[in-house]
Order: C-alpha cells, then structure tokens, then sequence
C-alpha cells in the first residue's frame, strides 16, 4: 500500500472527528482499512514464513514449510 491511501486513511479519520463523513467517505474508509489490514497481514504472514528455528538436536525447523504451507523449490 502506498504512502497517498495511508495518507487518505488518515484524512477522513480526522474528517470524521472533526465534522463527519458522507456515505460515500465511510465506503471509501471502509475499503482502504480493508486493503490496509491486507496488506498488513501479508507483510507479516511473508515475515513469519521466513523463520527457522535450530532445535536442540541442532537440526533446522523451517516454520514456512511446517505451517506456512510453501513447497520444497
């Protein structure tokens, strides 16, 4: 998500304290939130998939391919 929609997030959450929102604002509010918190959820489901764990036998567990569900390349 770019710095415009997080910045347009920010105006009408502003807007709406201060003087309210159209219908149309709180559509539009309500999409951006939800693109948002998409993009969100993929930055950390890409971060947690990229975590190894070295377990005490000192074999490597890779926490995407156990529960992230990517495939041996």
């Amino acid at each position: 998500m770019d710095n415009t929609k997080i910045d347009r997030i920010n105006a009408l959450y502003h807007k709406s304290q201060s003087v309210g929102l159209t219908e149309e604002e709180k559509e539009e509010q309500a999409a951006l939130r939800r693109e948002y918190i998409a993009a969100i959820r993929g930055s950390l489901r890409g971060q947690l998939n990229n975590i190894s764990i070295k377990e005490a036998d000192g074999s490597i567990t890779d926490l995407g391919k156990k529960y992230g569900g990517i495939k041996d390349a």
